[in-house]
């Protein structure tokens, strides 16, 4: 690993289930392995963390790590007394725990990576990548669903109770379990949409603040993204509100109750998660490859939209999404528009859609929904 050779600590974050543990230990076998998820463990490293980690003096990898937050203070010592890199590897599922143990106690000592479930490009290689788009979606691609006999169904059935539940009473007091699950099932039916608080708050029975606070437990957890709008060029009469987004449409369908593929082909929701397929294939492509993600969308007052726009820091090329199967004219205007709007219409675009076929028109590329694998890591 790139970062495990210039700095002492690896931190690998990401949402439960989502391969973290199999990767620490894959790219660093030589390294013992302890997870706090363990009571005894989680014990000792509160009540003698200096005797723990003088036990492994060579490093090691250490699973779960927010759940002991005060042992990244004796974890800088230990750092900074033998800069060593790559020594140590720390996982963790929680954004609020971790990162605020590393901004503490080990600022400028961390390399960070953020593992997102599969990729369609890691599937594709290993041969599992579904032919259809819909069962894609509805199956989604935490790595449990890959390599044992479970059903969809059963599987996020037990991810939210067991962990969505549990990780939200770690972080905040949630009176009424009932209504944080009714929360979290408004948000998958908002899947794509811009972040309406006031609207979430009403229909869920809560305050603003509350929902506010619950959105981001749910970013902490890994369950929800909120893709921000770019508005720093054309107008002032841009849309400023981000768009929610789930990490994993699987488990966004198994919220809005669809549980056969079959349902899927004719839900009301089926554009928004497709949409949501495709901008979190291209968050993951360069999470993977240790990128910032640099996404954005672009929305005027009007209602002009591009669904996606990549910014390498040099130039943006807008990517606009399409579920439909058929290519229509009316797919390319936001494209054409926002082409000309950027003083470059003849700038490069992309347009991901639900067909088979490579295409072009003009500078827009049209990009079958199964080749954007490959696409989405560049």
């Amino acid at each position: 690993m790139r970062l495990a050779k210039g700095f002492p600590v690896i931190a690998i974050t990401g949402p439960r289930q989502s391969g973290k543990t199999t990767l620490a230990r894959s790219a660093f076998p030589d390294k013992p392995y302890l997870t706090l998820e363990d009571p005894d463990t989680r014990q000792l490293a509160e009540s003698d963390p200096r005797g723990l980690l003088s036990h492994y003096s060579d490093g090691l990898i250490l699973d779960e790590a927010q759940r002991s937050p005060q042992l990244f203070s004796y974890l800088q010592g230990f750092v900074d007394n033998q800069l060593v890199p790559g020594k140590y590897v720390l996982t963790g599922s929680q954004q609020f725990g971790l990162l605020s143990g590393i901004t503490q106690s080990l600022a400028g000592r961390v390399g960070m990576v953020q593992l997102l479930p599969f990729a369609m490009e890691e599937l594709n290689s290993a041969g599992k990548l579904p032919d259809d788009v819909d069962r894609l979606m509805l199956r989604g691609m935490y790595p449990p669903l890959y390599d044992r006999a479970l059903l969809p169904e059963d599987w996020f059935a037990g991810y939210v109770n067991t962990y969505i539940e549990r990780d939200v009473r770690q972080l905040i007091n949630v009176r009424d379990l009932s209504v944080f699950q009714r929360f979290v099932r408004m948000c998958a039916a908002r899947t794509g949409q811009l972040l309406n608080l006031s609207s979430l708050s009403t229909d869920c029975g809560i305050t603003h603040n509350t929902a506010a606070a619950w959105i981001s437990v749910l970013e902490a957890s890994y369950i929800i993204f909120l893709l921000r709008p770019h508005f720093a060029n054309f107008n002032k009469r841009l849309v400023k509100t981000p768009k929610l987004y789930f990490h994993d449409t699987g488990l966004a369908g198994w919220l809005l109750g669809i549980r056969e593929h079959q349902q899927l082909a004719f839900h009301a929701q089926r554009g928004a998660l497709f949409e949501n397929l495709v901008v979190t294939e291209f968050l993951k492509g360069r999470f993977n490859r240790g990128r910032q993600p640099d996404l954005f969308f672009w929305r005027d007052s009007r209602g002009l939209e591009v669904d996606l726009l990549l910014d390498d820091g040099i130039s943006l090329k807008p990517v606009e999404i399409k579920s439909g199967q058929t290519i229509v004219p009316d797919y390319m205007t936001s494209l054409k528009k926002w082409c000309e709007l950027s003083g470059n219409p003849e700038r490069p675009a992309l347009l991901v859609y639900g067909g088979d076929k490579m295409l072009a028109s003009g500078n827009i590329s049209l990009i079958p929904w199964r080749e954007m694998s490959g696409l989405a890591a560049t």
